[in-house]
């Protein structure tokens, strides 16, 4: 990756992570990689994940206990004539924010630590609230019966890519197109662009 893209600031890194509302997990077993897309909380230094007691990507946890969960947020496509008077297809791209972790797992056995999981991944995915509290005696058979597991961070790695490497022309070609086209991702992708770019 270039440097010029690398995110280090992990506060940054963890404001992607808390407003993404799924991301992927990649595990492996016998060298056969699997991955499957998941809501997630995250809780301190911690990747909160729930579901089934069975099933394959469980069988595979218990055999490989390393992960990798990414994010992606997605900022607008850059169309190739946006910065390229050639007419090439070569500089077609698409701008965006994204956080790969890597860790291992560990399968929650605490039934304060499961509530508090189930609450926060409520909390992030429900915000007007509307339901009863989670510590609430309704639930202890269904949080008995689910498993919570977490990804303990070990590595953070996160690529912001706005166009900071580009010559000032294509930058302000890119610009140029993209207030033309003027749809909400793309002001967004605007912002980012000139905040990146000083």
């Amino acid at each position: 990756m270039k440097s010029i893209f690398k995110v280090e600031n992990l506060e940054i890194i963890y404001e992607v992570l808390d407003k993404a509302q799924y991301g992927t997990l990649a595990i492996c077993r016998d060298d056969k990689p699997y991955s499957l897309p998941l809501n997630f909380v995250r809780i301190d230094d911690n990747l909160y994940f729930h579901g089934s007691k069975k099933g394959r990507k469980i069988d595979i946890l218990k055999a490989n206990l390393f992960a990798s969960f990414s994010v992606v947020e997605s900022y607008s496509v850059i169309s190739s004539y946006f910065s390229s008077k050639e007419n090439l297809a070569c500089p077609a791209t698409h701008f965006f924010k994204s956080v790969i972790i890597d860790g291992k797992i560990e399968f929650v056995e605490n039934y304060e630590e499961k509530v508090q999981a189930v609450a926060a991944l409520m909390q992030k995915l429900q915000k007007e609230g509307k339901y009863k509290p989670l510590e609430d005696e309704v639930y202890e058979k269904m949080i008995d019966s689910t498993t919570i597991y977490k990804l303990n961070i070990v590595k953070t790695g996160a690529k912001f890519k706005f166009g900071q490497h580009l010559s000032q022309e294509r930058f302000d070609m890119i610009l140029e197109h993209l207030q033309k086209r003027g749809d909400k991702r793309d002001i967004e992708t605007i912002k980012l662009m000139e905040e990146l770019r000083n």
